[in-house]
C-alpha cells in the first residue's frame, strides 16, 4: 500500500470523469428541473455512513489519505449495501461520498471493462457513472440496461432514487441494441424500475431512418404482474364493412387466476362487434378459457336490393380438469355454439379456415368412479349443429352407468383356468333426452316440444377356451331392455282417408336378446428366394368364422289399414319413434366369415451386409367379410367388404375399399330402372360379383430432408441417400451461405458485419421445403349408374426461400366439378424483432387477404399494422 501526502497520480488520473466536458452532456447545464441542485453534493458530515465500503481490484489498488480517495484499477469492484459497481476503473471520495466509475480504453481507443451498476434486483451497463453512495442518487452517461425484454439506451441519466431515474436522448428497443432493426426514440424519458417507463414524444425509426410516426408520448409497463390496461385496436380496411378498429377496448387483470378482455369493433360502414373473453387457471386443479363474440354487419346501402344485416353471435368454452385434483373424477368442456354463419361472414374470423366448417359441435361431461366397487357414471351434455341446413340437435342430459366385466365364478385368487371360470359379466345403462330443434328456435320456449327420451339396459356375458389347440371358442349372450315415456298408436281415419298418428304419453318397455360365438386362428406363411434382395414373404391369416342367433320380436309389432277397403295393411311398431329403435323383426339366423391377411417382407440391408436383414411391410392389410342369413326372406348373402392399405417408402398411404354384391340387377318393365333382385348376378348372366361402390385414397409427403445425406454415425431408416434428386430438382449448392453476390469487396464487408454481431444467422443455401399431395376418389354402381361421384387431389406444401423468408399455398381440384378447391397463399417473413405475415385466398366464395407487420415482443405487440380485404356477400 502506498500513501503520499499530495499525490500527484490522484490528481490527475483520467479515471476520474471529466464531467464539466463531458461530450454526453454537462452536469452544471442539465435541464432536468427536478434536480437543478446536483445531488451529488456531500451532505453533513456529522451523518454517518450506513455500510462499510468494500473494494478490490485486480491490477493495483492506489489511496490518497489526506485527500480521502482511493484509485481501484483492473477488474475493480465496490459493493455498499445493496449497491454493487463493477468496472475497469473506480474512483472513491469519501469527501464527497461519490463513487466514480469507467472503462479502460485500448490503443484504438476502444473501452472495455465498461462499468456494471446492479441495485435492488437491476442491472445497467454504461460509459461512466457518478454515484453518491449515501444519498444513492447517481449521475450515469452512456446507459444500457433491459427490463423485461426492453432495452433501453440512454446518453444521460440521473438516478434520484431507488424508484424515479430520468434519462435524456434516450433509445427504446426489443431487437440487439448494439444493431438494432427498429428503435423509439424520445428526449426525455422517466422510468420507474419494475412499474413502467413514461416517455415525452417518441418516433419510430426503422433501419437508422426515421419514420413519420411519431407519438406524442409513449407508456411502456414493466411490471412482472398481469395489470389492467387499454387495449389498443388494429386497423384497416374490408371490402364489405369499409374502414375498421377492431378488437379494442379493456383489459382487466381480475386475480391470479382470473382475468377478463372487453373489446369491440367499429366500422366505418356502421357495422359493429363486440367481444369478450376470458381465462382461468388453478394450479393443480382445472383451467379454461371462454369467449363470446357477436357481430352486428351491414352489407350494401340502405335502400337497395343489396342491402342487408346479418347479426350473428359465437360462444367457445373449453375446460379441464388436472389429474392430480381428483383421480377419481374429472369434469372438461368443449362448447363451440352460436350462429351457422358466424365463420362465414365474421371479419375477424375470416383468415382461419373456419368459413369452410359444416358442422358446430359441443360436450360437457363428468365422470366419476366410485372407487371400491366395479361402477362408474358419466353425465354429459351434447350438442351438434348443421352449419348448412341450421338444424341443431342436442342431447340434455346424457347419462351412462358402467359395471366392469365382473368374473362371478373365478377363485378367489383370481386365476381363470377353464372356460367355465373365464365367464364374464358386464351391465350398462344409458338414459337420454335429445331435443332436434333449429337456430330460430334454439333460445325460444319451443325447444323441448319434440324432445324424446329414454333408457337402455345392456346385459352381456361372455367367455373363451382353447379348441384342438390352434383354435379360440368365444361365446357369448347379450340382453337389452329399453324404457320410453310415451309410445306411438297409428289408426286408418275415413273422413281424411288418411292413417292418423297419436303420441300416447306413459311408460313402454320393450327387450330383445341374441346369442353368438365365434371361432378364430392365426395361420403364417412362407415365402423364401435365393440370389434375391427380397429373402423372404410373410403371408399371416387371420380367419374368423362366427354365428349369430336372434329370435323374432314381431309381436312388438301390430298392422293398421291405409285405405277404407281395408284391402292394405301397414305394419308398424308403437316404439318407430323411440330414440334406440325398436325390437327387429324376423328370426336372424347368420353365419359370418372374415379373413385378415398382411404380408411382410425381409430384404437385404444394404448398410450393413454382415448385419440382420431388414423387415418391410408389404401389405398393412387385405381383408374381406360377408355373412348368410339363413332365415332371410330374401337377399340371404349379404355383400362380400373388402378393405387394402398399405404403406410405400414410408412415405405414401395407400387405402382401398369396396363392397361387392351377389345379387342381379333386371330393368323394371315399368318404370325402365334398373331394380335389385333375389337372384344371384351370374346364374342371370352377370359377373360373380358386382361392385357396387369403391372408394380409394392415397397421400404422400415428402421433404428436403429426404434428399440430404445421412450423417455420419446415422442409423435412421427413414432418411434416403438421394442428394442428387435434390440437386436435379433445385440446382447444385453453388455457394454454402446466403450471400448472392459476387463482389469481393461486399463479401468482406459481410465478413465483418458477421464478426461484429455472431448472432447473425448463417444459412446453408439448399431450401428447405416440404410438399403433401392426397387423392380421394369414390365410385358407385348400387343401381347400374357406373359413375365416379367423387375425385379431388389436395396439396400443400411450405419452401423457405431464404433465412426468415417462407412461402407456402395450400389447394386442390376437383376434377367432377372441374375447379379449384379453398385455395390458399401464405407469405411471412422473420424480420428478428418484427414479423410479417401475408395470407391470401384468390378464388372461391372467401376470396379475401390479410396483411400484417408488427413487433414479437408481447411488451410492443401495439406497434403493428395490419390490413384485411374480404370479399364475400351474405
Amino acid at each position: 500500500m502506498l500513501t503520499q501526502a499530495k499525490d500527484s497520480i490522484v490528481q490527475k488520473d483520467s479515471s476520474l470523469p471529466k464531467v464539466v466536458n463531458d461530450s454526453i452532456g454537462n452536469v452544471q447545464n442539465d435541464s432536468i428541473p427536478s434536480i437543478e441542485n446536483d445531488s451529488i453534493a456531500p451532505p453533513p458530515k456529522k451523518e454517518a455512513i450506513q455500510y462499510i465500503i468494500e473494494h478490490s481490484a485486480k491490477d493495483y489498488i492506489l489511496e490518497d489519505l489526506p485527500n480521502k480517495k482511493v484509485n481501484l484499477y483492473g477488474e475493480a469492484h465496490v459493493v455498499y449495501g445493496e449497491n454493487d459497481i463493477t468496472a475497469g476503473k473506480i474512483l472513491i471520495d469519501y469527501q464527497t461520498n461519490t463513487v466514480q466509475a469507467k472503462g479502460i480504453p485500448d490503443e484504438n481507443g476502444k473501452y472495455s471493462q465498461l462499468p456494471v451498476f446492479k441495485t435492488t434486483g437491476n442491472e445497467t451497463t454504461q460509459d461512466s457513472l457518478i454515484f453518491n453512495y449515501k444519498t444513492k442518487k447517481a449521475i450515469i452517461y452512456g446507459l444500457e440496461t433491459e427490463q423485461d425484454g426492453i432495452n433501453t439506451l440512454g446518453q444521460k441519466t440521473k438516478r434520484v432514487n431507488d424508484s424515479t431515474i430520468f434519462i435524456r436522448n434516450i433509445i427504446f428497443t426489443t431487437s440487439d441494441p448494439r444493431h438494432p432493426d427498429y428503435y423509439l426514440k424520445t428526449t426525455k424519458a422517466k422510468v420507474v424500475p419494475g412499474k413502467k417507463i413514461i416517455t415525452g414524444p417518441t418516433n419510430l425509426v426503422l433501419a437508422d431512418v426515421p419514420t413519420p410516426a411519431i407519438f406524442p408520448f409513449a407508456y411502456f409497463p414493466l411490471t412482472k404482474n398481469r395489470t389492467s390496461g387499454i387495449i389498443f385496436p388494429t386497423y384497416g380496411e374490408s371490402f364489405s364493412q369499409g374502414f375498421f378498429l377492431q378488437n379494442g377496448g379493456y383489459y382487466l387483470a381480475l386475480n391470479d387466476y382470473f382475468d377478463l378482455k372487453l373489446t369491440a369493433d367499429i366500422y366505418s360502414n356502421s357495422s359493429w362487434g363486440f367481444n369478450a373473453a376470458s381465462s382461468y387457471r388453478v394450479r393443480y386443479k382445472f383451467s379454461g378459457n371462454f369467449s363470446f363474440n357477436y357481430d352486428n354487419l351491414i352489407s350494401g346501402i340502405e335502400g337497395f336490393s343489396s342491402y342487408s344485416v346479418a347479426k350473428n353471435f359465437n360462444l367457445r368454452w373449453s375446460h379441464s380438469q388436472d389429474s392430480k385434483a381428483s383421480p377419481s373424477s374429472r369434469f372438461s368442456a368443449s362448447v363451440n355454439l352460436g350462429s351457422s354463419q358466424y365463420f362465414r361472414q365474421s371479419v375477424n374470423e375470416s383468415n382461419n379456415g373456419l368459413g369452410l366448417t359444416n358442422t358446430l359441435s359441443s360436450s360437457v361431461s363428468y365422470y366419476k368412479d366410485f372407487v371400491g366397487t366395479p361402477f362408474n357414471i358419466s353425465l354429459s351434455a351434447n350438442h351438434r349443429q348443421n352449419t348448412n341446413t341450421q338444424k341443431v340437435y342436442l342431447t340434455l342430459p346424457s347419462l351412462q352407468l358402467n359395471m366392469d366385466r365382473q368374473y362371478p365364478f373365478a377363485p378367489k385368487n383370481g386365476t381363470k383356468k377353464n372356460a367355465f371360470q373365464k365367464i364374464g359379466l358386464t351391465y350398462s345403462l344409458k338414459a337420454d333426452n335429445q331435443v332436434e330443434t333449429t337456430e330460430d328456435d334454439f333460445f325460444s320456449d319451443r325447444i323441448f316440444d319434440n324432445a324424446k327420451n329414454g333408457a337402455q339396459h345392456n346385459i352381456s356375458m361372455s367367455t373363451n377356451m382353447k379348441l384342438l389347440k390352434y383354435f379360440s371358442l368365444s361365446p357369448s349372450m347379450s340382453y337389452r331392455e329399453v324404457w320410453y315415456t310415451d309410445k306411438i298408436h297409428k289408426e286408418y281415419d275415413s273422413t281424411s282417408d288418411q292413417i292418423v298418428t297419436d303420441t300416447i304419453s306413459g311408460f313402454s318397455s320393450f327387450r330383445d336378446y341374441s346369442a353368438s360365438a365365434s371361432v378364430s386362428t392365426t395361420i403364417y406363411g412362407m415365402f423364401k428366394f435365393k440370389n434375391s434382395n427380397l429373402k423372404a414373404i410373410r403371408h399371416t391369416m387371420r380367419p374368423s368364422v362366427s354365428y349369430s342367433y336372434r329370435p323374432d320380436f314381431g309381436f312388438y309389432y301390430e298392422q293398421v289399414q291405409e285405405d277404407a277397403n281395408a284391402t292394405s295393411f301397414v305394419t308398424y311398431s308403437r316404439f318407430d319413434n323411440g330414440i334406440y329403435g325398436a325390437p327387429s323383426r324376423g328370426v336372424s339366423n347368420s353365419l359370418g366369415f372374415s379373413l385378415a391377411n398382411t404380408f411382410e417382407g425381409k430384404v437385404a440391408n444394404k448398410d450393413d451386409l454382415e448385419g440382420e436383414d431388414k423387415k418391410i411391410t408389404i401389405l398393412n392389410s387385405l381383408n374381406m367379410s360377408t355373412s348368410y342369413n339363413f332365415t332371410a326372406d330374401s337377399f340371404k348373402l349379404s355383400p362380400v367388404n373388402l378393405t387394402a392399405g398399405t404403406t410405400l417408402f414410408k412415405k405414401m398411404n395407400l387405402n382401398f375399399g369396396a363392397s361387392l354384391d351377389p345379387y342381379a340387377l333386371v330393368e323394371n318393365s315399368t318404370t325402365n330402372n334398373l331394380e335389385r333382385i333375389d337372384a344371384l348376378s351370374y346364374k342371370n348372366g352377370g359377373p360373380l360379383f358386382r361392385m357396387t361402390r369403391a372408394n380409394f385414397t392415397t397421400s404422400y409427403s415428402f421433404s428436403s430432408k429426404d434428399f440430404q445425406k445421412k450423417k455420419e454415425g446415422d442409423t435412421s431408416e427413414d432418411e434416403e441417400d438421394s442428394t442428387a434428386y435434390d440437386q436435379e430438382l433445385f440446382g447444385e449448392d453453388i455457394r454454402n451461405t446466403n450471400d448472392f453476390s459476387v463482389d469481393p469487396e461486399e463479401e468482406s464487408n459481410e465478413d465483418e458485419e458477421k464478426e461484429e454481431n455472431p448472432n447473425l444467422p448463417q444459412y446453408i443455401s439448399s431450401m428447405p421445403w416440404n410438399i403433401r399431395f392426397s387423392y380421394s376418389t369414390n365410385y358407385s354402381n348400387s343401381l347400374g349408374q357406373d359413375e365416379i361421384t367423387s375425385s379431388s387431389l389436395m396439396f400443400s406444401g411450405d419452401v423457405e426461400l431464404s433465412p426468415g423468408w417462407k412461402v407456402g399455398a395450400s389447394s386442390g381440384y376437383d376434377f367432377i366439378n372441374k375447379g379449384f378447391t379453398y385455395t390458399s397463399l401464405r407469405f411471412s417473413r422473420d424480420l428478428r424483432s418484427w414479423s410479417m405475415n401475408f395470407n391470401w385466398v384468390p378464388l372461391g366464395n372467401y376470396s379475401s387477404y390479410y396483411f400484417f407487420i408488427g413487433v414479437k415482443s408481447s411488451v410492443l405487440s401495439d406497434l403493428k399494422w395490419d390490413k384485411r380485404n374480404v370479399n364475400r356477400d351474405f
